[in-house]
């Protein structure tokens, strides 16, 4: 199981690598996770199989931002490693909207192809320099939070 956030990105570079086009440069790589916020998670674990229940209906992926695209990759549940390829969305068309930077769970909402609604995807802070990248591809129009946050005293921008 890949814990460490290099391996985890090298995983799914090499996983994308075999099918990517010649001369696709790949610039960051960002895990998420659907579902409520994890904040409201936490207190529902606290209900006997509630929280049993919401932690099995989340869904887990991996953002890749190229020169060219943002690939969505799913990722296993328990071993997190990267599965199939979900979605392939063009950089000046990436369809998010209600991009939020908080502190800790930064959350933004994804239309998937064939999905009804748009998806709520949560990204921890431990993936905070590669949101940050993949931001950059996101329509200015998706920005509603109070954007950058400053890190607290002492504390490196992860």
């Amino acid at each position: 199981m890949a814990i460490r956030r290099a391996t985890q990105k090298r995983q799914v570079i090499e996983k994308l690598s075999s099918s990517a086009p010649a001369g696709e440069q790949f610039i960051a790589c960002m895990h998420a996770e659907t579902g409520p916020s994890p904040w409201l998670g936490a207190l529902l674990d606290e209900i006997p199989l509630v929280g049993l229940v919401v932690q099995l209906s989340r869904k887990f992926y991996f953002f890749t931002l190229t020169n060219t695209s943002v690939v969505v990759n799913s990722a296993n549940r328990f071993s997190n490693r990267p599965g199939a390829v979900v979605a392939v969305f063009p950089r000046d068309a990436f369809p998010v909207s209600k991009f939020n930077r908080a502190a800790v769970w930064s959350k933004f909402y994804l239309q998937f192809p064939g999905g009804g609604k748009p998806t709520r995807l949560n990204v921890h802070r431990y993936w905070r320099g590669e949101l940050d990248q993949l931001a950059a591809a996101f329509p200015a129009s998706a920005q509603v939070g109070p954007g950058p946050v400053a890190d607290s005293p002492g504390t490196a921008q992860a």
